[in-house]
C-alpha cells in the first residue's frame, strides 16, 4: 500500500497513554507552550498567520484572523471554546482526538489563551461521548496539578482554566451561536450575524471559538515554526487533515493526510477500496450536511480551493462511501428526515422548509412527480441556503441539491412521463 498519510496531530496515538501527562511530556508535550510565554501575543499570531491554519470544523476561516480579532478587542473579560459537539453524522475524528492525545488540545487552547489574553476556556463536547468527557476532564486535573493550568502558568503572569461542558444531544448546538446560547443556561438555538463571536460571544463578550482539530494544530506551529506547517499541503490548503472513513469500505477509521492528496487515494490506498469487490455508487463528503459526488469525480484532491472552485465544501472531514446497492433518493430521504428532526424550528425557513423538500421527495419516489416538481425542488432549496437562520437550515439540502445535479436521473427516471395532447 502506497504511504500518503502524514502524521502529526496523530503521531502519538497508540504510542502514549492519553490518561498520563507524563507520557505525553516525553513526547514534546507542552514544549511549545514553554516556548510561548518566551514570545509576544502577535508574534504568535503571527506564525499562526503564516501557517496557512484554517478552521477544521467545516468553514475554513483562517484561525489567525479570529485569534487577531480577539485580541485587538478591549477589556478583560475574554474567552476561548473549544467546540467538540461533533454531532455530524460521519464525522468521528474529534472523538479520537480526545480520546487519544487530550493535551494536544488542551495546549493549542493554553497557547490561544495567551496570545489573546483571556483566563477562561470551554470544552464543549457531544453529550454522548462519554469516554472523551472523562478523558479530557482527567486531562485537566493533571494539567492543574503540573502547573500548565491555573495561576501564573510557567511564571508568565497567565491566568487560565478550563471547564469541560457537555451537550444534551441536540445536532443545532454544534453551530457557534446555538452553542454559546446552551453555555448561557439557554435553549441551543442560534440567532442573526453580525454581531460575529470575535466582538460579542459568550455573555456578549468577545471570543475565539474553533473546532478541536484546529487547536490541535497550534501546538505544532509554534513549535516548528509556521513555515515548516507552511509546507505541508498545497499552495491554498495547508497542513495535514484528520479523514473519518467509513461506510462500504474494507478499513474504516481516522486517517491524517496531507492537502492534496485525492478522494480516491484515501479510499482505495487507506481504506481499501470496497468489499467484496463492488463497485462505487456515490461519495458523501463532510457527513451528513455535505455534498454527495459521483464515482467519476473521485480525483478531486483535498484542497479547499478546487472543491470551492465547483461550488461544493468537504466540510470537517467525513468521507462517506456508498456501493452499488443503495438508492440514491432513500439516502436522500434519511438525510432530510434527519435534519426535519434536528431542526430547533426557531425559523419558518428550516421548519417548515424541511417539511415541503420531503413531501416533494416522495413524490419522485412514489413516481407521481412532475417537472413543477422539480421547479418547486430547486427553488425551495434556493430560498433555504439564502434565508435560513444557521448552517443546519442553509445545508439541509446539500445532499438533495447534489444528487439532483450529479444524479439527475435518479430522478427524472421516477418522474411521471409528459404525454403529449393531440391536436
Amino acid at each position: 500500500m502506497d504511504k500518503i498519510e502524514k502524521k502529526l496531530l496523530s503521531e502519538r496515538f497508540g504510542i502514549i497513554d492519553p490518561l498520563s501527562i507524563d507520557a505525553y511530556i516525553e513526547h514534546k508535550g507542552y514544549a511549545a507552550l514553554k516556548k510561548t510565554v518566551k514570545m509576544t501575543q502577535s508574534e504568535i499570531i503571527d506564525q499562526v498567520k503564516i501557517s496557512g491554519l484554517r478552521g477544521r470544523g467545516g468553514a475554513a476561516f483562517p484561525v489567525a484572523l479570529k485569534l487577531d480579532a480577539v485580541r485587538k478587542e478591549q477589556g478583560t473579560e475574554k474567552y476561548i471554546i473549544c467546540n467538540a459537539d461533533e454531532g455530524e453524522p460521519g464525522n468521528f475524528k474529534d472523538r479520537y482526538l480526545m480520546e487519544n492525545d487530550p493535551h494536544q488540545i488542551i495546549e493549542g487552547m493554553i497557547i490561544s489563551a495567551y496570545a489573546i489574553g483571556t483566563c477562561k476556556g470551554y470544552i464543549f463536547i457531544r453529550g454522548e461521548y462519554k469516554r472523551a468527557i472523562y478523558v479530557m476532564n482527567s486531562a485537566i486535573k493533571a494539567a492543574e496539578q503540573k502547573g500548565y493550568l491555573g495561576e501564573n502558568i510557567l511564571g508568565s503572569g497567565l491566568n487560565f482554566s478550563i471547564e469541560v461542558y457537555s451537550g444534551g444531544g441536540s445536532y443545532v448546538s454544534g453551530e457557534e451561536f446555538a452553542l454559546m446560547a446552551s453555555l448561557e443556561g439557554d435553549a441551543a438555538r442560534s440567532t442573526f450575524k453580525p454581531p460575529f463571536p470575535t466582538t460579542e460571544g459568550l455573555y456578549k463578550k468577545p471570543t475565539q471559538i474553533n473546532n478541536v482539530e484546529s487547536f490541535a494544530n497550534i501546538p505544532h506551529i509554534v513549535l516548528d515554526g509556521g513555515e515548516a506547517f507552511a509546507k505541508i499541503g498545497t499552495e491554498s490548503s495547508k497542513g495535514t487533515k484528520l479523514i473519518s472513513l467509513c461506510g462500504n469500505v474494507c478499513n474504516k477509521g481516522v486517517y491524517e493526510v496531507p492537502f492534496g492528496v485525492s478522494f480516491r487515494d484515501i479510499i482505495e490506498k487507506l481504506g481499501g477500496g470496497v468489499p467484496n469487490g463492488r463497485s462505487i455508487k456515490m461519495v458523501q463528503l463532510g457527513g451528513a450536511s455535505g455534498p454527495c459526488i459521483s464515482p467519476d469525480m473521485l480525483d478531486l484532491k483535498l484542497d479547499y480551493k478546487e472543491i470551492a472552485n465547483i461550488g461544493l465544501s468537504f466540510g470537517s472531514g467525513a468521507i462517506i462511501v456508498m456501493d452499488d446497492r443503495i438508492d440514491v433518493l432513500d439516502i436522500v430521504r434519511n438525510t432530510l428526515e434527519f435534519f426535519h428532526h434536528e431542526s430547533c424550528g426557531k425559523c419558518t425557513p428550516c421548519r417548515e422548509g424541511t417539511v415541503h423538500l420531503l413531501i416533494l421527495l416522495d413524490r419522485f419516489i412514489l413516481r407521481t412527480a412532475t417537472e413543477e416538481d422539480m421547479k418547486r425542488l430547486k427553488a425551495l432549496i434556493e430560498t433555504m441556503k439564502q434565508t435560513a437562520l444557521c448552517g443546519l437550515g442553509q445545508a439541509a439540502s446539500t445532499s438533495l441539491e447534489t444528487t439532483m445535479k450529479y444524479f439527475h436521473e435518479e430522478y427524472t427516471s421516477r418522474m411521471k412521463p409528459c404525454h403529449a395532447h393531440s391536436v
